[in-house]
């Protein structure tokens, strides 16, 4: 899962550069359907969050969980089952979305094969993980397994209701709503994939790598919990968010903003959480590469959960939706907390899985410093 996520994290990123340079350069692939911007899109926002972000999350719950737990995955065969299905899904998605075959719902663009073979899988992972669980050695369930358990719940009733559809081919499918339902469900599903699939798993591995690595207890286990419930409560709400000043019900619209707007006090008790488990180790953050890119992916948290509930207001919404500020928005979200906390995250286990050391650290530092700057250079000018 480290190397897939590395592998799939150069593609994603890759197909993104292809992309902004087409903002440049609009010509640059005309008369190649398969590279038009249309295509290239979802296949570099799925390449991102499901290849690169879900395998660094799979490999971070497999590694994490069964120190927890104290006791091995359930079965080795579902690990490899869930490990290879994950990649054949992948290589599927992307086939199909740049030969133009998609439901052209946002992060949901696969087609009904590929959404079965999704639910197959997330399914195989979940006996896996459930399983583990119910055989664990350790009685106390630290609240990284809390997170873990959410993703997949939540993530499973997201996919299979917004993914609803109607076959008419092997490879075509019209969902079964309509209008400004269809709307509604997909932008529930849509917020929260960002919601259960790139934060509550990444905040579980946060509250195991960050104490780990820093030799530290979590600062305050009582904020974890606290964290945990109002995090997963109110995110689900969310969603109309996206949808405002749209034909959307004036109720729906409004629940979505209250919603958002309440996200940033468990979110930044969270951020809070992790910066000050870090405290009387600040010292090791200078030399340390791996805490250097826990300590920008835990900031970036903070700083895109800010922006989420203030982006969610109307008056602001009113000028920032349609802009760059969006974009920005995502991107410091996924390069700078999903990213970081996975390269932090590869840094600090290979080296372990390997019984060596890393290659280089002043390479891992370059690393920091240039990504770090990149977040900086790619955010400010949209903003």
């Amino acid at each position: 899962f480290l190397y897939a996520s590395i592998v799939f994290g150069v593609v994603g990123m890759l197909v993104g550069l292809i992309l902004a340079l087409l903002f440049l350069f609009p010509n640059l692939t005309s008369g190649i359907s398969f590279l038009s911007f249309g295509r290239l899109r979802p296949l570099h926002t799925n390449a991102v969050i499901f290849a690169f972000v879900g395998n660094a999350m799979f490999a971070g719950v497999y590694y994490s969980m069964q120190r927890l737990l104290k006791t091995r995955m359930l079965s080795d065969f579902l690990s490899k089952v869930h490990f290879w299905g994950w990649q054949l899904i992948i290589v599927a998605a992307a086939i199909s979305l740049p030969l133009g075959y998609s439901t052209s719902k946002e992060y949901a663009e696969l087609e009904w094969p590929i959404d079965i073979a999704i639910a197959l899988i997330w399914v195989v992972f979940g006996i896996n993980m459930i399983g583990t669980i119910i055989k664990r050695r350790e009685r106390h369930i630290y609240v990284a397994i809390w997170f873990y358990i959410a993703t997949f719940v939540t993530v499973a009733v997201l996919h299979i209701f917004n993914s609803l559809e109607l076959p008419v081919s092997a490879l075509k499918s019209y969902s079964i709503y309509a209008g400004v339902q269809d709307a509604l469900v997909q932008w529930w599903y849509g917020h929260n994939a960002v919601a259960f699939f790139l934060t509550t798993p990444f905040l579980g591995m946060m509250y195991y790598f960050v104490p780990k690595v820093a030799n530290r207890p979590v600062y305050s286990y009582r904020l974890s919990i606290i964290h945990f419930w109002s995090l997963i409560f109110i995110y689900i709400w969310a969603g109309p968010h996206h949808l405002l000043y749209t034909a959307l019900p004036d109720w729906a619209q409004n629940l979505g903003v209250v919603f958002s707007v309440m996200l940033i006090a468990p979110s930044w008790g969270g951020m809070i959480n992790g910066l000050l488990t870090l405290r009387g180790v600040w010292d090791k953050v200078r030399t340390d590469a791996v805490l250097k890119f826990f300590v920008v992916a835990i900031t970036g948290y903070g700083m895109a959960t800010f922006e989420g509930p203030m982006l969610s207001l109307k008056n602001v919404n009113a000028i920032a939706h349609f802009t760059d500020w969006i974009i920005a928005h995502v991107h410091v979200g996924a390069l700078a907390w999903n990213g970081f906390l996975s390269f932090g995250m590869i840094y600090w286990l290979i080296p372990r899985m390997t019984k060596t050391k890393l290659f280089s650290e002043k390479l891992a530092n370059f690393h920091f410093w240039i990504g770090t700057l990149g977040i900086i250079l790619y955010s400010l000018p949209m903003y």
